[in-house]
């Protein structure tokens, strides 16, 4: 098709279809008009082809077309930007090869990293100043290209009169996990210029958003160390129109006939026991466990208060269990149903890598920022398996990420706050491989206490030998080793996912009186319940972060009914699940009261707290009798029996205060107070 005819085609379509769009356009001084490729399509099939097969000359054409127009201001740079190409088009990462050089494509992936925005020269024009002839230079390579020699035959260096300077940026696309089979994800460089890094789409296409992303496969020489070019090209796609997905419902596109299943399931007796049931039917038990979860694949409702402040939604969950009973299985199959979901192991895992990183930008020199795991999962869900194997300072990475949801950086000239609305649920093995029931959790588990603290609900998976128990378990797995097959759930596993993409994004209920109260009354029931010791000191059961946590589970309950308050049944079934916890996870055995001190991974419980603030009374009052001498440990122990404290325990305490230095000893047998 000739040049001519091209453009008078791409004028027709532009009068017929978007002529107020582009007058718009020109008015808010925008040089850029999108046109929908499924319309050209429908106007012009051959037209349509030959965009495809050679999208620079035609783009050209269509840019020519534009100006044509009697526009009410003057154009000199115009883009004219196609989006919605036929699927035929998709191109993954992994595929691109040489055979779509100078083909027009489309592909989709996350933003892994993005430079800084730079002028890079797109021409540049020359003066040869024996006859004065002007010569144009197109720069299409990494190198500057000045002209080697002029018409008039004249050789050496030209006078640079002007050169065209463009906006160019670089992204790295990297392909979505939805989308690959257990192999490495590939990564390609973008090159995006003109309009296309302007501060609205700039926000788009952000580090951990996912973009569909329209352009040109085109070739970049490699040039050696020597000066010289490599034999081997590097490929690079030149953007020509970026969108960016929806992230909550990507690809979940819920028809007629799913709606009617998941209102099916929600009005069903007991939804959350079918949800949980279908969950992971191919592990044994652990009811409590998947009720959980199938509440934090609901979420609860985030809420952003007219201060500014935030409450989260997300509910972070941690298993610390004995091994094998059946943990990694449970999160390897949660990555399959999770919306976006993203798994990982704490011992490959470092704090950069699951938040975010600055890296050295090979593509336009400088810095760049990488997103993390974490941030790569906004708005989905992250999965760890091995949170303890993972460092101290790598897990303290995790801290703002948890309960703030967003990830600061400030390093090498780099400051910045990434999103990270990210709900996380983490495995860890206890300390020593397997549980001590009488020690507490925290001393159990290799993280920090403020980390453990975050977490809404924390389940210990305890394997304890049962005879009814095990032999049904064991009768379970004999019997899907017997025939695979009959580990299905009532629910199939696409219908999950949409069932949770729907709750997730659609369903945002309200909190009811009956509700508030119940929780109310529960949470200070628990406040009051701690019981004043001898000393004086109370106990806390329960502090506010809990608090928060059943209302997010309240939250999720009600969402899977999908309706539109939250009721009290909602708030018990909420109840139960914290109670649970707290009642598995921060008893104290020796009152058999709530102490939050456990969870918390304070060394003492208040039992404890009680006993040394004794044994200090007590060395308080001999130095008195004994006119400030040293004290026989003898008479501390005697004073003690009265009290009702053992004296092996009373010789424990002693140690203690003289470790953390409250008491010292002057010789063996005997204590003085510093």
């Amino acid at each position: 098709m000739e040049v001519d005819e091209q453009i008078k085609i791409f004028r027709e379509f532009i009068e017929q279809n978007c002529y107020p769009q582009l007058l718009e356009a020109v008015r808010k001084g925008e040089s850029f008009l999108i046109l929908d490729f499924s319309e050209i399509v429908k106007f012009n099939t051959e037209i349509a082809g030959e965009i495809l097969e050679d999208p620079e000359e035609l783009l050209k054409a269509a840019e020519v077309a534009v100006k044509e127009f009697d526009l009410p201001k003057k154009i000199t740079k115009f883009n004219v930007r196609l989006v919605n190409l036929p699927d035929s088009q998709k191109v993954l990462i992994s595929e691109i090869r040489s055979k779509h050089l100078g083909k027009f494509i489309w592909l989709d992936g996350i933003v892994r990293n993005k430079t800084d925005v730079r002028p890079h020269v797109t021409t540049a024009k020359f003066e040869c100043p024996s006859c004065g002839n002007i010569l144009t230079m197109l720069q299409l390579d990494n190198k500057y290209k000045e002209p080697t020699r002029c018409g008039c035959g004249r050789k050496g260096k030209f006078k640079e009169i002007s050169k065209e300077l463009v906006d160019g940026q670089g992204l790295v696309l990297e392909e979505a996990p939805d989308e690959l089979d257990g192999t490495q994800p590939k990564r390609i460089n973008v090159f995006l210029k003109d309009d296309l890094v302007s501060p609205l789409t700039e926000r788009k296409s952000s580090p951990g958003s996912r973009v569909k992303l329209v352009g040109c496969v085109t070739e970049v020489p490699v040039i050696l160390r020597t000066g010289g070019r490599s034999t081997k090209y590097e490929l690079i796609v030149e953007a020509n129109s970026v969108e960016p997905l929806q992230e909550d419902n990507l690809n979940m596109r819920i028809s007629e006939k799913d709606m009617e299943e998941i209102y099916k399931i929600s009005k069903s007796p007991d939804p959350l026991r079918l949800l949980a049931d279908s969950l992971v039917p191919s592990i044994y038990g652990h009811e409590k466990i998947k009720e959980a979860i199938v509440l934090q694949l609901a979420g609860g409702c985030r809420k952003v208060r007219p201060d500014g402040v935030v409450t989260r939604g997300d509910m972070h969950m941690l298993l610390i269990g004995d091994p094998g009973s059946g943990k990694s299985q449970l999160l390897k199959r949660i990555a399959q149903i999770a919306p976006k979901a993203r798994f990982t192991s704490g011992k490959g895992a470092t704090g950069a890598g699951l938040t975010a990183s600055v890296v050295k930008d090979e593509f336009l020199g400088g810095w760049s920022l990488e997103a993390g795991t974490l941030v790569l999962a906004n708005r989905g869900f992250a999965i760890i398996d091995e949170l303890d194997k993972m460092g101290k300072e790598d897990t303290s990475a995790l801290h703002e990420a948890l309960e703030q949801q967003t990830i600061s950086i400030a390093k090498a000239n780099i400051q910045a706050t990434l999103h990270c609305e990210t709900t996380v649920l983490a495995a860890a093995n206890p300390k020593h491989g397997r549980f001590d029931p009488y020690d507490l959790i925290a001393n159990q588990i290799n993280l920090q206490p403020t980390l453990i603290n975050r977490f809404d609900l924390i389940f210990p998976v305890k394997d304890l030998p049962n005879r009814e128990k095990d032999e049904t378990a064991a009768s379970f797995i004999l019997e899907f080793h017997k025939d695979p097959s009959k580990a299905v759930g009532k629910i199939s596993t696409e219908l999950l996912k949409k069932y949770f993409s729907y709750v997730r994004n659609k369903v945002h209920p309200k909190m009811g009186d009956a509700a508030i109260q119940e929780i109310k009354e529960y949470y200070v029931s628990m406040r009051s319940s701690g019981g004043i010791q001898e000393s004086g000191i109370r106990s806390i059961p329960i502090t506010a972060r809990q608090l928060e946590a059943l209302v997010r589970l309240s939250e999720a309950s009600a969402k899977i009914r999908l309706a539109k308050v939250v009721t009290k049944k909602d708030s018990q079934k909420a109840i139960e699940l914290i109670d649970y916890c707290l009642n598995q996870i921060a008893k104290d055995t020796e009152t058999g009261k709530i102490d939050i001190d456990r969870l918390g991974g304070s060394k003492i419980t208040v039992t404890q707290r009680n006993s040394i603030s004794v044994i200090k009374e007590i060395i308080s009052a001999l130095e008195q009798q004994l006119n400030d001498k040293i004290i026989p440990v003898e008479n501390i122990i005697e004073a003690a029996k009265e009290k009702n404290i053992a004296p092996e325990k009373t010789e424990e305490i002693l140690e203690r205060l003289n470790r953390e230095g409250d008491v010292y000893q002057p010789k063996p047998g005997f204590y003085k107070r510093m």
